[in-house]
């Protein structure tokens, strides 16, 4: 049996983008084993994936004494394929001390050259592919040689393993009514819509056909709840919530809007109506990061952006309208 670690050991949605890998693999090689190596607070995204067979946490492998025992977890693994999808300097000499037979990396990373023995050339900020499709170009050694849509990307995830939402959690949904998440931090990973954008959608929807919930983490929370208006209608769910749990409560809802944030992706493989709203500069443009999934779209303005490209403050996310996140919703429920 062949066994794979594909290491990704940064954020959700990076690691969301990364788990068509292990269906495509399970495709090329029926039957084979794989493992993810990522961090502790990714391990419920992973877990939703029926084509990842174990998860090890780096997070655990890094707290141990020295680097015999670190290599000793690679090695009990029995893998002969590492694909690094995130680089990380100390991930790569590891892999080569563990005698992991294959090691794939990308030729951008110096250290690559003396840790993997397969280089696959590609540069992701330059590139008009997806973060998807740009994983995908890390099994070319393995013998893939397929560009995918995204569309056909979707049919890779695997994600039907869903966690049971809390009677608690599931008590708030409105099964006569449109239930809709909005997330509005990112916690600094994406530019974000503003909350005066998100007051503003709240006070266009009809209270009648929609009901609005809040997510985030408590410190998020804190730094939203003022400039939201909430009630009965309209609830403040932050930092109620586990990962496991919000991935439910996505899973009970019927549509998410948000920037280019984990929950946005994860509610687009869901299938759920995803509405990111997107900044026009590379790379953090939706050409790199659009939601992938049958119901997700995206928004973004159309031109080119550049003065605020050192700036936390984004004119180009600010100017999207309310109304046209309200159309969108309108087309998708015809409320």
């Amino acid at each position: 049996m062949k066994r794979f670690i594909l290491s990704r050991t940064d954020s959700i949605g990076d690691v969301i983008l990364s788990l068509p890998m292990a269906g495509v693999l399970k495709q090329m090689f029926p039957g084979c084993y794989i493992i993810f190596l990522g961090r502790n607070y990714t391990r419920d995204i992973v877990s939703l994936s029926s084509h990842v067979d174990e998860f090890i946490s780096w997070d655990d492998i890094s707290k141990l004494e020295n680097r015999i025992e670190q290599i000793k977890v690679l090695k009990k693994t029995g893998a002969e394929t590492m694909i690094h999808i995130f680089p990380q300097k100390e991930i790569a000499e590891l892999t080569k001390r563990a005698k992991i037979k294959i090691r794939i990396g990308t030729s951008g990373r110096l250290y690559h050259y003396y840790t993997c023995n397969k280089l696959v050339k590609f540069s992701r900020k330059r590139s008009d592919l997806h973060e998807a499709q740009l994983n995908l170009k890390l099994l070319q050694p393995l013998g893939w040689n397929r560009e995918l849509s995204l569309r056909d990307i979707e049919t890779f995830y695997g994600f039907n393993k869903i966690p049971v939402l809390s009677k608690e959690l599931k008590s708030l949904i409105d099964p006569k009514k449109t239930n809709l998440i909005l997330h509005p931090k990112s916690k600094g990973s994406a530019r974000e819509w503003g909350m005066q954008n998100y007051q503003q959608l709240i006070d266009l929807l009809d209270k009648t056909k929609y009901k609005i919930f809040v997510t985030g983490t408590e410190e998020e929370g804190l730094l939203f709840r003022n400039h939201i208006s909430f009630n009965d209608n309209c609830l403040d769910v932050s930092g109620k919530m586990s990962l496991n749990q919000l991935i439910a409560f996505i899973d009970q809802s019927d549509a998410l809007v948000a920037a280019s944030t984990g929950p946005l992706h994860i509610a687009a493989v869901l299938g759920k109506v995803a509405i990111g709203i997107y900044p026009p500069i590379k790379p953090m443009h939706p050409g790199r990061w659009a939601p992938v999934g049958p119901k997700a779209t995206f928004l973004v303005l159309d031109k080119y952006c550049s003065d605020c490209r050192g700036d936390d403050l984004c004119h180009c996310m600010a100017e999207i309208k309310p109304q046209q996140v309200k159309l969108i919703l309108e087309d998708r429920f015809g409320n």
